[in-house]
């Protein structure tokens, strides 16, 4: 039997950077304490690249809203792997929702929010066309500068403090993926389930409908985000890894991930500004 395993740092399992993929600045913020039913946090990356750099990301279950330099945007949850272009001098102001938001605040049931992604001047529930006016006017003149930051962060919280409080099923939404996040030894869905005195139907119903994902999927992704990681530190025997993870042996685990990712754990861990080499075994994989 695999022992439990310390949760892992939820940013640095997101993030699929690499030694060639390196990652710009990026400013990171929680939300006001009244909005943390709804906001989960804001993200504010800064860059100057001399030739464009694609960006690749395993997303949380949770719905963004981003303003840029060149673009408004609404995203749903992605299913696979998210990616975007760096390219010049821009930045972005970003803010992830937390689980129970997405729905509340897009208006969209579960359904049309996977893989969804809209312009900010779309949605019916706030005034997009403000608020993008608003944080491009707090971070235009000086992205870098934790100023203008507060001030974009600002103008988020000004325009989502509406949609409080959130329902009592949202807020129990949250409290599963909050506690799947931080058991990072639970590989069933009836561990969920039971966790929070649920039928399995009952369960997916409620993800379903307000993710439009599967507990399976919320799973799964958790698992590969403590791969990544656990990649990252390179310190792991990646047989070793697997079984730690839930995973019946080496080859579904190398399944799983490169069918994610476009890679092999052991290709993506050799591809870290480390250059790990720990764990020899399966290095392949």
């Amino acid at each position: 039997m695999t022992q439990p395993r310390a949760a892992t740092d939820p940013v640095d399992g997101a993030h699929l950077t690499a030694a060639s993929r390196p990652s710009p600045p990026i400013y990171r913020y929680p939300p006001a304490t009244a909005l943390a039913d709804l906001i989960g946090r804001y993200w504010i990356p800064v860059w100057s690249v001399p030739q464009p750099s694609t960006q690749r990301t395993l997303q949380h279950p949770a719905c963004l809203i981003v303003v840029s330099n060149t673009y408004a945007r609404c995203y749903g949850v992605a299913r696979g792997l998210s990616q975007v272009t760096l390219d010049g001098d821009g930045w972005a102001a970003g803010v992830m929702l937390r689980p129970a938001a997405g729905r509340l605040v897009f208006d969209r049931p579960g359904d049309e929010l996977v893989d969804a992604t809209f312009d900010l001047a779309e949605l019916s529930t706030l005034d997009g066309a403000n608020l993008t006016r608003a944080v491009d006017a707090a971070m235009r003149d000086q992205p870098y500068a934790e100023t203008s930051h507060r001030a974009a962060i600002a103008a988020y919280e000004n325009a989502l403090a509406p949609f409080m409080p959130v329902d009592s099923q949202g807020l129990l939404l949250n409290g599963v993926i909050d506690w799947l996040r931080d058991h990072a030894e639970v590989t069933r869905v009836a561990e969920v389930a039971d966790a929070f005195g649920l039928s399995e139907r009952a369960l997916q119903r409620l993800v379903t409908s307000r993710l439009g994902l599967s507990p399976k999927w919320l799973i799964q992704r958790r698992r590969l985000h403590d791969a990544v990681a656990e990649l990252k530190a390179g310190t792991r025997n990646l047989a070793d890894l697997a079984a730690d993870l839930g995973y019946a042996d080496q080859a579904h685990f190398t399944h799983d991930f490169r069918t994610v990712t476009g890679v092999t754990p052991g290709e993506y861990r050799a591809d870290q500004p480390s250059g790990a080499e720990a764990g020899e075994s399966g290095a392949a994989g």
